[in-house]
């Protein structure tokens, strides 16, 4: 799966200004990929106002997108999976077959941050829907990258919600996350991975959080999902996960 990357040394890149100019430079990046009629997905919180300057310029439909990661509750730095928008479930089975009774220890923490999770897109969306993704290709997108791992969860929900086909979209990343990337999303768009990486925070002049009403203000001020959306293409063949 192609990775398209800007190498270089670190006194040769771009310091970002704040999210929102990540995001115009991302969304030049991507302008092609209107033709593809793509849904854009910001992950919460910090992905958002760069998926908003994104979808702007592509004319395309804008939603936040959530991971919670389900920690090992005696080891809760240790994720035996995710959820994500949509109630997908991703399982971790490396860590779950060392997990006592883990069935059941999953199901309990998913509850749990099911919860955290639906609390949080009521406060980012209020009534409005989700867009769908069902069909469509779509372009998921964050401030940037560290370990990568909720962007990977995010990308294997969108997958098995039957996505067409999912880019990862990010100003900036270390080479070896955006390589392991490259191995479960379609295409990863990251305009700038430093060899001396430390940080996302170091790749912008303004880094201060995105809080809860900036994401729930961006949603609104984006235009409203059409009701049949024109799809790019068959689903890949997997099944929505579990709900949750």
């Amino acid at each position: 799966m192609p990775a398209d990357t800007c190498r270089g040394d670190h006194h040769f890149m771009r310091i970002f200004r704040d999210r929102r100019e990540a995001g115009h430079a991302l969304a030049l990046v991507l302008e092609a990929e209107a033709a593809h009629k793509p849904v854009v997905l910001g992950l919460a919180r910090g992905g958002v106002p760069l998926a908003f300057e994104v979808a702007a310029r592509l004319h395309a439909p804008f939603d936040v997108f959530v991971v919670r990661k389900l920690g090992v509750p005696w080891q809760p730095e240790l994720a035996m999976g995710a959820i994500a928008s949509g109630g997908i479930l991703v399982r971790n089975d490396d860590v779950l077959r060392n997990v006592p009774d883990a069935g059941r220890v999953l199901e309990s923490v998913r509850r749990r941050e099911a919860g955290e999770l639906a609390a949080r897109e009521r406060r980012y969306r209020g009534s409005r829907e989700a867009v769908p993704v069902q069909g469509r290709s779509v372009i998921v997108v964050d401030d940037g990258l560290a370990t990568g791992a909720s962007m990977q969860a995010a990308v294997e929900a969108l997958i098995q919600a039957g996505a067409a086909a999912v880019t990862v979209a990010v100003p900036v990343g270390p080479a070896e996350t955006c390589a392991r990337l490259a191995r479960c999303a379609d295409r990863v768009v990251c305009l700038q991975q430093p060899r001396n990486f430390m940080a996302v925070g170091q790749w912008y002049e303004d880094f201060g959080q995105t809080s809860d009403q900036e994401v729930a203000d961006l949603l609104a001020a984006a235009p409203p999902p059409a009701t049949n959306p024109q799809r790019d293409g068959a689903p890949r063949g997997s099944t929505p996960g579990s709900n949750g």
